[in-house]
C-alpha cells in the first residue's frame, strides 16, 4: 500500500458516496483507480508516470475527467463538507505558479484562469473555510484578479449569525452589505482611507491564521502547488480532491 492510497477508513466513508453502475460491465476497482488519481495529485508526476500497480493510466485519468464532467466530485465535496463549522468562515486567496504545459491552450477559446503577475502566469485559488480550517468553497480566477471580484459567489451561502474574518482586501461596502444581508457579521480591519470605521475585533482576526494554515496544507499536494492542468475545470477538481483529503484525514483523527 502506498502511502499516498486512501486508508480503510477513508475508504469507508467515500464508497457508499460513489455513482451507482447497475447495468452494463462492471468498473474497474473504484478504490484502485481513485488510488492512481491521488497517486498523481499528491505527487505532482505526469499521469503517463502512473505506477503499473493502479492499472492502465487512461482508466485513471478518464474516470478523472468523466466523474467531473458529471459532478461527481463536486456532490462527493458537499457530501463530505456537510458537517462543518459554519459558526466563523473565513475567506483569502493564494497563488499558484502555472507550469509551461498549462499555458498551451489555444488563445481565443474559454477563460482557462491564467494571467500574469508579479509571479510570471499564475492562477489564483480562492477559499472560504470554516470555523475549524476546513474548505467549504473554492473559486478559480487569473492571477492578477483582485480578490473582493470574486466574493459575490463565495460569501452568498452565509448562515444567519456567521463572522466572516477577511483582510483588507475585502474591505468594500459592497462585500459588507452583503454579509449582512444573510444576517451574518463581517470582521474586517477597515482601510487606512475610510471615512467611517466599522466596528472590528483584533482578537477574532487572530483566528484567521487557520486560512493561512489550511493553504500550507494544500500545496503538499504537489498537483495543486503548482498548475500542470490546462483547463481551468481539471485544476479545480484537483483542488476539490486535495480538499476532500484534508476533511477525510480531520474525520480520522477524531474518529
Amino acid at each position: 500500500m502506498s502511502r499516498y492510497d486512501l486508508t480503510d477508513f477513508e475508504w469507508r466513508v467515500i464508497e457508499p458516496l460513489l455513482p451507482n453502475k447497475s447495468r452494463g460491465v462492471p468498473r474497474v476497482d473504484d478504490r484502485r483507480v481513485l488510488n492512481g488519481i491521488f497517486w498523481v495529485l499528491r505527487s505532482g508526476a505526469p499521469w503517463r508516470d502512473l505506477p503499473e500497480r493502479y492499472g492502465p493510466r487512461t482508466t485513471c485519468y478518464n474516470r478523472f475527467v468523466r466523474w467531473r464532467k458529471a459532478g461527481v466530485w463536486d456532490r462527493l465535496m458537499d457530501a463530505i463538507t456537510a458537517a462543518h463549522d459554519g459558526d466563523i468562515q473565513m475567506i483569502d486567496s493564494t497563488s499558484v505558479r502555472a507550469h509551461q504545459q498549462a499555458a498551451t491552450v489555444k488563445k481565443g477559446g474559454a477563460d482557462q484562469c491564467l494571467g500574469r503577475s508579479r509571479g510570471g502566469l499564475t492562477t489564483k485559488i480562492h477559499v472560504v473555510v470554516d470555523a475549524l480550517g476546513l474548505p467549504i468553497r473554492f473559486g478559480l480566477t487569473a492571477g492578477q484578479t483582485h480578490d473582493g471580484q470574486i466574493a459575490d459567489a463565495l460569501l452568498d451561502h452565509l448562515g444567519p449569525r456567521t463572522i466572516v474574518l477577511a483582510d483588507k482586501a475585502y474591505d468594500a461596502d459592497r462585500i459588507r452589505e452583503l454579509i449582512q444581508d444573510q444576517g451574518a457579521t463581517p470582521n474586517i480591519p477597515p482601510k487606512s482611507n475610510r471615512r467611517w470605521k466599522p466596528c472590528f475585533s483584533k482578537r477574532l482576526y487572530r483566528e484567521r491564521n487557520l486560512i493561512e494554515r489550511f493553504f500550507s496544507k494544500l500545496k503538499h499536494f504537489r498537483r495543486v502547488a503548482t498548475r500542470y492542468d490546462k483547463l481551468a475545470a481539471n485544476f479545480l477538481a484537483m483542488v476539490q480532491l486535495a480538499s476532500m483529503r484534508l476533511w477525510l484525514r480531520a474525520y480520522e483523527s477524531t474518529a
